[in-house]
């Protein structure tokens, strides 16, 4: 009935994410044997208690406040652990803090799960706290992931509110480089009922409406603040989106296509050195990624975001959260 039995543990299960997740995981019928963890008693129980309450069959679900006990043996990590982002907070204003919760969740699980077959970590700003979380873990790089697919998806939902189609019609839509106001959004591949993004940008029209380059360039900046959106909104982060697609992705790891770009460790060519949104392949093997395939304009983008996150990264290992890259063998040796 469920795609696995193996155990998946879900990490700040007291939080709106969280607790999300336990629910889709079981809804999805993706997993039955859940480990929830959060340092929060009162919240989880609640958690948990809802959970029992949509009496799922088959749902073997535990909670609890000791890591240890949450990690050990568990075949899958989902974490949202870290400090949500707030009104009037970008995603960077978050990486101290989260990127200590990343290297001690890289810790325990070198420590505890060191056969773990995925990770997907969730909280902000993602292409940090992946990559911390990697370094300190001990894991081949495609098994640890971050969530980047909401920056796509809120491309083609902007794109289908536009053009007023359904938005599975919208196809082709993403985003590459980091998970924040630096994205690299891409127009290449993009098409809307069928007609290229580009023919419209030209002239043609897609159900009989047009897009000009300044409406573009608008719904480009709705995309990237499109975190700030919900927030401003529901007075509160996403939570919804980040649980159904970081599920699909664990769907992905059991056998199922995803075809959104996912967080990966990248260290060829002109990116080394860096957890970053590309395009991937994702099998029980993990996270694969090429080369995204864009024209000029979105290929220099690229180029813009990541060094962004170069910036990000450089500054965590300043801090002294993560270490001088020529000592991440010592943490990690399939980082050598």
């Amino acid at each position: 009935m469920y795609l696995t039995n193996e155990k998946v543990a879900v990490l700040g299960a007291a939080g709106a994410i969280g607790s999300n997740l336990a629910q889709t995981l079981l809804a999805t019928r993706t997993a039955n044997r859940i480990s929830l963890y959060d340092p929060l008693e009162k919240p989880l129980e609640g958690t948990a208690e809802e959970i029992y309450h949509c009496a799922f069959p088959q749902a073997e679900v535990t909670w609890t406040t000791r890591i240890d006990e949450a990690l050990k043996d568990a075949a899958y990590i989902i974490s949202s652990g870290g400090a949500p982002r707030k009104e009037g907070m970008t995603r960077e204003d978050l990486r101290r803090g989260n990127a200590e919760i990343a290297k001690q969740l890289g810790l325990d699980i070198q420590r505890l799960t060191p056969d773990c077959k995925f990770v997907v970590v969730i909280f902000n700003p993602a292409d940090i706290t992946g990559l911390t979380t990697l370094v300190y873990s001990g894991l081949p790089a495609g098994r640890v992931s971050t969530l980047a697919a909401l920056d796509s998806t809120r491309l083609q939902t902007a794109l289908a509110q536009h053009f007023q189609v359904r938005q599975d019609l919208v196809t082709g839509c993403r985003t590459y480089g980091g998970h924040g106001e630096q994205m690299a959004v891409f127009k290449k591949g993009i098409a809307v009922d069928g007609v290229p993004l580009t023919e419209i940008l030209a002239g043609q029209k897609a159900n009989g409406v047009g897009m000009t380059a300044d409406q573009w360039m608008q719904v480009q900046e709705r995309v990237r603040g499109g975190g700030a959106r919900i927030i401003g909104l529901r007075g509160r982060s996403s939570f919804q989106s980040p649980a159904q697609q970081s599920v699909e992705m664990l769907r992905a790891v059991l056998g199922e296509s995803y075809e959104w770009p996912c967080g990966a460790y990248v260290n060829e060519g002109s990116f080394c050195h860096i957890m970053m949104a590309m395009r991937v392949k994702v099998s029980k093997d993990g996270v694969a990624w090429q080369q995204p395939e864009g024209d000029a304009e979105d290929l220099k983008a690229l180029e813009e975001s990541y060094q962004h996150l170069v910036a990000l990264r450089d500054a965590t290992i300043a801090d002294g959260i993560l270490p001088p890259i020529a000592a991440w063998g010592k943490h990690n040796a399939h980082l050598v």
